[in-house]
C-alpha cells in the first residue's frame, strides 16, 4: 500500500442539475484539503457518472472537467440504473485507483467523514461502510419500511449492513473482486459483505436533500427490495413450496370432513364456502406463479448476457 493512496470518489448522477454544482464544490474542497495534508495522492480525483440524464447534468460535468484537472466524467448512453452507474465508475478506475469511495450526489450523506474513510483504509481496512446514525430525515413510512426490509432480509439469510446504503470505501482488492461478479441483476449492498475482507464502519448524520427531488419513489424502492431478495435467496421459492404443501394438507382435511358429512347425511350445499375455497386456492396459485415468474424472468435476463451498461463518453479515455 502506498503511503498516500490514490483515491477516486465516484458519484452516480441522474438528472441532478439542481444540486450537482454544490456537490462538486463540497467534494472538491474535501479532496483538495486531503491532498494539502498529504493524506492522499496528488492524482486523486472525482468521477461523476451520468446515468443517462435528460437535463444539463452532463454539461455541468463537462464544464467542471474543463476547469478542474481532478474532475473526470463517464457518460452512459442511456439510463441503466443507479447500481449499474456505480459499477461503470468502478470498472473505469480499476487498476488505477488504490481505493474508491462511492457517494450519492444529493449531499444527504455527510461528505465531512470522507477523511475518516481514508484513515480507516490506511489503518488496513479494505472495506469501510458509511452507516447512518439516525434516520430523522426520513418519513415515518420510510423508516418503518427500511426496518422491515432489513428484518426480512435477515430472516431469509441475506447478510446486509443495517442503515448502510451505497456510501462506502473499497480498496483495490475488494474493487477487483467486485468487478468479477457478472450478473445483470446486481445488488451491491448484498455483494460487498459477501466479498469479505477486513471491514470497518464510519457513522455519520444523514442530512436533508440539498436540492431537487428523490430519484427513489416507492415504486423503485419496492423494485430495489425485490432485486435484493431474489438476487441472494431462493427462500421465496421454498416458501411457495411450503405454502403449496400446506394447502394440500388442508384440502385433504376438508375432503375427509366432507366425506364424513356425506356419510352421516348432514351434508349441505354451501355456495359461500365453495366460492371462498376457490378464491383462496386461486389467490395462492396466482401468487405462487408470480414468485416463480420473478425468478424465471431474472434467469431470462442473465442468460442473454447483455452488457450491464454502455459508455458513450469517458474522460479517462481522452486523457
Amino acid at each position: 500500500m502506498r503511503d498516500k493512496p490514490l483515491l477516486t470518489i465516484i458519484v452516480p448522477c441522474y438528472n441532478e442539475e439542481e444540486v450537482l454544482k454544490e456537490t462538486m464544490s463540497q467534494l472538491g474542497l474535501i479532496l483538495r484539503d486531503m491532498k494539502n495534508k498529504m493524506v492522499i495522492h496528488e492524482d486523486s480525483d472525482l468521477l461523476f457518472v451520468d446515468d443517462g440524464s435528460r437535463d444539463k447534468t452532463w454539461d455541468i460535468i463537462a464544464n467542471a472537467m474543463a476547469m478542474e484537472d481532478y474532475t473526470n466524467g463517464v457518460k452512459l448512453s442511456r439510463n441503466f440504473g443507479h447500481q449499474n452507474a456505480l459499477l461503470a465508475g468502478m470498472q473505469a478506475v480499476e487498476g488505477r485507483s488504490d481505493c474508491i469511495i462511492s457517494i450519492d450526489s444529493d449531499l444527504q450523506d455527510d461528505v465531512g467523514v470522507i477523511p475518516e474513510f481514508v484513515e480507516k483504509y490506511r489503518a488496513g481496512y479494505e472495506v469501510v461502510y458509511g452507516i447512518r446514525d439516525e434516520r430523522k430525515t426520513d418519513t415515518r413510512f420510510k423508516r418503518g419500511s427500511a426496518h422491515l426490509f432489513y428484518s426480512m432480509m435477515g430472516k431469509f439469510g441475506i447478510h446486509l449492513i443495517p442503515d448502510h446504503a451505497d456510501y462506502r470505501l473499497l480498496g483495490s482488492m475488494a474493487l477487483q473482486e467486485m468487478n468479477l461478479f457478472p450478473e445483470n441483476n446486481i445488488f451491491l449492498r448484498g455483494i460487498v459483505p459477501l466479498i469479505g475482507f477486513k471491514s470497518e464502519k464510519v457513522y455519520y448524520h444523514r442530512k436533508e436533500r440539498f436540492a431537487g427531488e428523490s430519484k427513489y419513489p416507492l415504486k423503485k424502492m419496492l423494485a430495489f427490495a425485490a432485486d435484493g431478495l431474489t438476487s441472494f435467496s431462493v427462500a421465496p421459492i421454498r416458501l411457495v413450496t411450503g405454502l403449496g404443501a400446506l394447502m394440500f394438507v388442508i384440502a385433504i382435511v376438508i375432503g375427509i370432513f366432507t366425506f364424513i358429512q356425506h356419510l352421516s347425511g348432514t351434508a349441505t350445499t354451501g355456495w359461500s364456502s365453495l366460492m371462498l375455497s376457490i378464491w383462496i386456492i386461486g389467490g395462492v396459485q396466482m401468487m405462487s406463479l408470480g414468485v416463480v415468474g420473478e425468478y424465471i424472468g431474472r434467469i431470462y435476463s442473465e442468460v442473454k448476457q447483455r452488457p450491464r451498461f454502455i459508455v458513450e463518453q469517458s474522460s479517462y479515455v481522452q486523457k
